[in-house]
């Protein structure tokens, strides 16, 4: 069980991800193929090691998998637009330092198209919405630098959306993914986060909500999404980007968390799983990785909170919020 980052392995292992084309899970993830180079792209950046991937062949696959009729990117070429995938493109292609290759004028008006009369965002032409939908679709206007789109026309759509996360608001002082949904570790992030871009945080009880995902940590160290689940790495972001967004980061033990993520680790072939012993994936690497750079450990690169990406990135384009992480740690 390893003890440190094998940070070495883990860029080996974000590098052979694309070389796994007669696997079968290759081809049955492809719904996801977008999402996975964004996870692992921001993995490598936030390890000091965007360079292990070639820039110009990840910018002609994000720009291939545009889907022309509706103005936004299909997680894979030729598949329908949807907000998951579209967010996901938009960081790759700011971090690759590439987003003048996008019709932000297109993009923007896709966005705006998901957004419902009760503020809730869908994520495609066919309306399913989520919170994680509406998150996807702040977090892309700020990108673009058109979050003041929402407000069109008579519509306020930045009230709207306010007042959609907050019906989405529990008595535990947890979100959940509709109004009455179940209070979940993921729909406090994308809540936080959607209501952190907007400065709108009043909106939430703070110190309820920071006590509920701070019982989030379990005797392991690790975190769970919900009460009566088991701990995974993912939510080594989910919980500590809230948190970290509320300035209340110090609830967590993070040596125990640090631990724990550690223990997750593949030591032969690299990567991180959901818990030890489990198989690696590029979702879990990412997530533990950036949960780690939340935590301080020590030669990695900050990582913004609010919207999952190099703080160096979010910081030249001004849009930092007031979070805080915890201090980095000298190795």
């Amino acid at each position: 069980m390893a003890s440190e980052l094998l940070t070495t392995l883990h860029v080996k292992y974000i590098q052979s991800l694309d070389n796994r084309k007669d696997d079968l899970a290759y081809h049955l993830t492809t719904h996801l193929r977008l999402n996975g180079i964004y996870w692992g792209l921001t993995a490598l950046c936030i390890m000091g090691r965007q360079d292990a991937l070639p820039r110009e062949e990840m910018i002609e696959f994000v720009m291939n998998c545009w889907d022309d009729d509706v103005g936004a990117f299909g997680a894979y070429p030729g598949h329908d637009a949807h907000i998951l995938s579209t967010l996901s493109a938009i960081q790759i292609l700011i971090m690759q330092d590439a987003l003048d290759r996008v019709d932000v004028g297109r993009v923007t008006g896709f966005i705006l198209s998901l957004q419902q009369p009760s503020g809730a965002f869908a994520g495609d032409r066919f309306g399913e919405t989520d919170t994680r939908f509406l998150y996807c679709s702040i977090s892309a206007l700020s990108l673009l630098g058109r979050l003041p789109a929402l407000d069109r026309a008579g519509i306020d759509g930045r009230a709207r959306a306010v007042a959609h996360v907050v019906k989405c608001k529990n008595v535990d002082g947890g979100f959940g993914l509709a109004p009455g949904a179940e209070s979940h570790s993921g729909q406090a992030f994308v809540c936080v986060g959607a209501l952190a871009i907007l400065d709108r945080l009043d909106a939430i009880d703070v110190d309820t909500l920071a006590w509920w995902l701070a019982e989030r940590q379990l005797p392991s160290g690790g975190l769970n999404g919900r009460p009566e689940k088991l701990e995974d790495v993912c939510y080594s972001f989910w919980v500590l980007s809230a948190l970290s967004a509320l300035n209340k980061l110090s609830w967590i033990d993070a040596d125990k968390l640090s631990a724990f993520i550690l223990s997750a680790q593949d030591p032969d072939a690299g990567g991180i799983a959901d818990r030890p012993g489990n198989t690696a994936d590029v979702f879990h690497t990412h997530f533990g990785i950036a949960g780690l750079s939340l935590l301080g450990y020590p030669h990695l690169e900050d990582l913004d909170p609010v919207y999952c990406m190099p703080a160096r990135v979010i910081e030249r384009l001004n849009l930092r919020k007031a979070w805080t992480a915890l201090s980095r740690r000298e190795g």
